[in-house]
């Protein structure tokens, strides 16, 4: 797409590191086009949305779960699921990225430590063009089973990747399928990230208590998500639309009076199909129409919390 090839040539020519200002990332889409009197967020928003991009292909074990039927005999290995996950790095992402900028927002990509290490170009062109690097563990594996030891060596493995490949060091951190463990939150805490998402409770972010130390919750959501919807439940996009527009509509109204954040997620192989970016657009569009709407990322959202006196403390 236009869009990329012409990122592809500046990155070429000025580095990956040398874009633009840092402080000029986020320049638009976090100023709410009209500051609300009554708002309950700290730089005037009504509603905060945050977008999730989860980068993941490319990272999946051997034979991983697909739309395939699960007929496969065993010792074979599963061709034309591989892929359906290159999907999500050589046509998903990329048009995602293309679509963000269309729409001139910044979202929060959670990335594999494998999927990094095996598209390095890409880890960076997401972090070049200003989306955040949040880590999601190394692999595609559960943690919450592990000891502490291995646990804290699995994350930091994978927040490793992302920082050798992008220089970017992930502040925030998302388990696979949220399932995180007693000490995951005192591991994350350890190695200085500032906010997790595994955590469904709250329609806003609030601060938590780790190790003696203030930890925030930046809430994510299945409600709006594109591999419980699309994937999980067959829901066509005109469906997946009418879900996300419900709940934006709703929350809203309730941003005249509370704090509000919406979070959608999006996965590579998923939420970048041309049907899903479409319908994605469409959102974007709809939701900027109101006032008082900022898209952010999720350290940007976990830092507006940390340094608010009125955010919620559990």
């Amino acid at each position: 797409m236009q869009s990329r090839r012409k990122f592809m040539k500046l990155a070429g020519t000025v580095g990956i590191g040398g874009i633009m200002p840092f402080n000029n990332l986020f320049q638009q889409n976090t100023i709410p086009q009209q500051m609300n009197k009554q708002s309950k967020w700290a730089d005037g928003s009504r509603l905060v949305v945050s977008v999730s991009m989860q980068f993941e292909a490319g990272g999946q074990p051997v034979n991983a779960e697909s739309p395939f039927p699960a007929n496969l005999q065993q010792g074979y290995k599963d061709l034309p699921a591989d892929t359906w996950y290159e999907y999500g790095y050589k046509e998903g992402i990329p048009r995602m990225l293309d679509n963000w900028d269309k729409y001139g927002i910044k979202v929060t990509s959670h990335m594999v430590g494998t999927a990094v290490l095996n598209n390095p170009q890409l880890a960076k062109e997401i972090v070049a063009r200003g989306h955040e690097a949040a880590a999601h563990g190394m692999n595609w594996s559960s943690q919450y089973n592990l000891p502490y030891n291995e646990e804290k060596k699995f994350i930091e493995d994978g927040a490793g990747a992302i920082y050798k490949v992008t220089g970017a060091t992930p502040k925030g951190y998302n388990a696979n399928w949220l399932r995180r463990g007693e000490n995951t939150l005192k591991i994350l805490q350890e190695l200085g990230f500032s906010y997790h998402i595994d955590d469904l409770s709250r329609d806003e972010p609030f601060i938590i208590q780790v190790n003696n130390s203030d930890f925030v919750v930046v809430p994510y959501t299945l409600r709006n998500n594109d591999i419980l919807l699309i994937e999980g439940k067959n829901f066509s996009v005109d469906q997946f639309f009418n879900q996300v527009k419900q709940e934006f509509d709703q929350l809203y109204a309730e941003g005249e009076f509370k704090r509000r954040q919406l979070s959608i997620s999006f996965h590579d192989r998923i939420g970048g199909t041309p049907q899903m970016v479409k319908i994605t657009g469409d959102l974007i569009r709809y939701m900027q129409q109101h006032k008082g709407v900022s898209f952010k990322r999720k350290d940007e959202i976990a830092e507006m919390a940390l340094h608010d006196k009125t955010s919620i403390r559990e």
